[in-house]
């Protein structure tokens, strides 16, 4: 029987006879407790959710976010020509673009598609690309359509997207430490690196001994929610890119529902809240979501080096396999040993003209290079 597509706009509509038969939600990001969380606390995001269907059984689905972005923000950090740039934000209008994100806008990987074990891959995949473009017609004033985030090894699938207008695109990669069986702590993980690195991890933590950490609650993150969102705008204020400001009511439901698979550690200076950095630990993995930062006791105290610090600490204390850091800061990242793990979106315009004016800049944009440290002996 042909595969057929269903669109929901709320979590709580989908069938749990769905999540069943896909059998994914041993992965945290794709249960539905953990996208209605998001949902809860976003109310200004448009959430939908694509799934493909054989004879009534879900196959595939993907989460989606309509987000509003201003185009400066997309440009402004991209490598490309002056002239190039100038004619993308008037195609553009200069204005504020509406985007379509197949992915969690909210998180750095592939977390926006699944494909069931066993299912021709391409055929699904291809159809669930049939389902975001029946829902693009549905949404009004539509600038774009964003696919994101695909390892290398799933690109012999996600390149057929090219058969519905969407470009490749290179972007920054995740940033993965490979954490070894033997190191139990965080002095194991020390002796495993190169004497500069290890005076340089001793320096971090030395630095910032003053500060007082503690690891949240639920009620402590509602405590301590609107100093926790300045620090998180704080970030968002210096990153390159962000495509949208996650509501931090987030971290409350996130909380509530994972417990301790989900970490928020606040950072006190003088018993004032100076930072913080989240995380969530989903099968094996450890991955580093959100941080805050106090600009201003950032280098004197060093939060910033500590943070990473930490996120090592945690994967160790959690028995990862592997943290991943997610994206920017990459070089102060390969300091500890982290990887580059090459990750590729896709983008088209909703209309065909403007789509076919905009394909070669979006084949030329390039990623910041960075240099890459070899940390271990």
């Amino acid at each position: 029987m042909s595969l057929k597509t269903e669109i929901f706009n709320t979590v709580d509509n989908i069938p749990q006879a769905y999540w069943d038969t896909l059998n994914c939600c041993t992965n945290i990001y794709y249960s539905p407790k953990f996208l209605k969380a998001f949902e809860l606390a976003n109310t200004d995001i448009v959430f939908n959710y694509v799934f493909v269907t054989r004879n009534g059984e879900a196959i595939t689905f993907a989460n989606t976010q309509l987000v509003t972005i201003g185009v400066e923000t997309i440009t402004q950090n991209i490598k490309m020509n002056a002239w190039i740039k100038r004619n993308i934000n008037r195609l553009f209008c200069d204005n504020h673009i509406r985007i379509l994100f197949c992915g969690n806008v909210f998180l750095s990987g592939e977390y926006g598609t699944f494909l069931k074990e066993g299912e021709e891959k391409i055929e699904a995949f291809e159809t669930l690309a049939e389902g975001i473009k029946r829902l693009s017609k549905s949404l009004k004033k539509l600038n774009g359509l964003f696919v994101k985030d695909f390892k290398n090894e799933s690109l012999y699938i996600t390149k057929h997207l090219s058969k519905f207008g969407y470009t490749p695109m290179q972007v920054e990669p995740n940033m993965i430490i490979t954490l070894k069986p033997e190191w139990q702590t965080f002095e194991d993980y020390k002796a495993a690196l190169k004497s500069k690195y290890r005076v340089k991890a001793n320096k971090a933590d030395s630095k910032s001994a003053v500060l007082v950490s503690k690891k949240f609650n639920a009620q402590d993150i509602e405590t301590y929610k609107s100093q926790l969102q300045e620090l998180y705008q704080n970030t968002i204020d210096n990153a390159d890119f962000n495509a949208q400001i996650l509501n931090l009511n987030t971290y409350t439901f996130l909380k509530e529902s994972f417990n301790d698979e989900f970490t928020v550690i606040g950072y006190f200076l003088e018993d004032k809240l100076v930072g913080f950095l989240s995380a969530m630990k989903n099968e094996d993995h450890l991955d580093a979501h959100f941080i805050g930062i106090d600009y201003s006791n950032n280098k004197a105290f060093g939060i910033y080096p500590r943070i990473l610090n930490d996120y090592v600490r945690l994967g160790l204390e959690t028995k990862a396999k592997r943290i991943n850091l997610g994206r920017t800061a990459s070089e102060i990242k390969s300091t500890l040993g982290a990887e580059p793990e090459t990750l590729t979106c896709y983008f088209k315009h909703k209309r065909a003209i403007p789509n076919t004016l905009i394909k070669p800049f979006v084949k030329n944009v390039t990623i910041k290079t960075f240099k890459q440290h070899k940390p271990f002996k």
